[in-house]
C-alpha cells in the first residue's frame, strides 16, 4: 500500500513539473536568445517557389584555363531576378572589388570596378554602345 501511495505521489509531482515547464516556455523567445552571428560557407535566400533570389558565396582561388590567369578567392553577393538572372553582383577579393548592375537583358549593364591601382566605370546600352570612364 505504501508503494502505491509513493508511486501516485511521484506521478502527481511529475505531472505538476511537466505542466510548469510547458507553461514557462509558452510565448515568443526573448530577443536575448537570438544568436549574434550566423556562420556558414554560403547563404541563399529563396522565394515562395524555392528559387534562389539572393546568395552570398565564397569562390575559391582558381586558374582560368584558356588564359592561365589566376583569380584570387572572391566573395560574391548576387541578387537574382525570378528567371534566375543575377541582376546585381558585388564581388570583393584581395585585388579589389566590383559592382555590376544588369538591365532587362544582359547587353544593358553598368560595371563599377576597382582593380589593383586602377578604377573604372563602364556603361553599356542594349545596342552595344559603351562609355568608359577612367580617372
Amino acid at each position: 500500500m505504501k508503494t502505491q501511495r509513493l508511486l501516485i505521489a511521484l506521478t502527481v509531482t511529475n505531472l505538476g513539473l511537466l505542466i510548469f515547464l510547458l507553461l514557462s516556455h509558452v510565448g515568443p523567445a526573448p530577443a536575448s536568445s537570438v544568436a549574434p552571428v550566423v556562420r556558414g560557407r554560403a547563404l541563399e535566400i529563396v522565394d515562395d517557389q524555392g528559387r534562389v533570389r539572393a546568395s552570398i558565396t565564397v569562390q575559391p582561388a582558381e586558374v582560368f584555363q584558356p588564359t592561365g590567369k589566376k583569380y584570387p578567392e572572391t566573395v560574391i553577393l548576387r541578387l537574382i531576378d525570378p528567371y534566375g538572372r543575377p541582376e546585381v553582383k558585388i564581388g570583393a577579393s584581395e585585388q579589389g572589388a566590383g559592382l555590376s548592375l544588369v538591365g532587362d537583358n544582359d547587353a544593358t549593364h553598368v560595371i563599377l570596378e576597382a582593380d589593383g591601382t586602377e578604377s573604372s566605370l563602364k556603361l553599356t546600352n542594349k545596342d552595344g554602345q559603351q562609355h568608359l570612364v577612367k580617372p
